[in-house]
């Protein structure tokens, strides 16, 4: 069962990696795996945004939001690009 405290601890940790380029990867279902690659903009009560560059249009951003219910129940996976090219 997650706990406010849960959240609230999540969020803090997050809070961290502001300005920071980070990988999330998520289950799009049907053996679809979905990576946005960017960078951690806001962390809001209760989401958090991600910046990342569109591939197929040139100098276009899109935002991505996810919950920190999402990454507690890891649904989500966060990670540093910096841990991702070290491994």
């Amino acid at each position: 069962m997650i706990i406010k405290s849960d959240v609230e601890a999540c969020k803090k940790n997050l809070e961290s990696y502001i300005g920071r380029t980070v990988r999330l990867t998520s289950n799009g279902g049907r053996k679809r795996i979905i990576v946005h690659e960017g960078i951690l903009d806001h962390c809001y009560p209760n989401m958090f945004t991600v910046k990342c560059d569109r591939k197929r249009v040139a100098s276009s951003q899109e935002t991505v939001s996810y919950s920190y219910i999402d990454v507690l129940t890891k649904a989500v996976h966060i990670s540093t690009v910096a841990e991702t090219q070290a491994s």
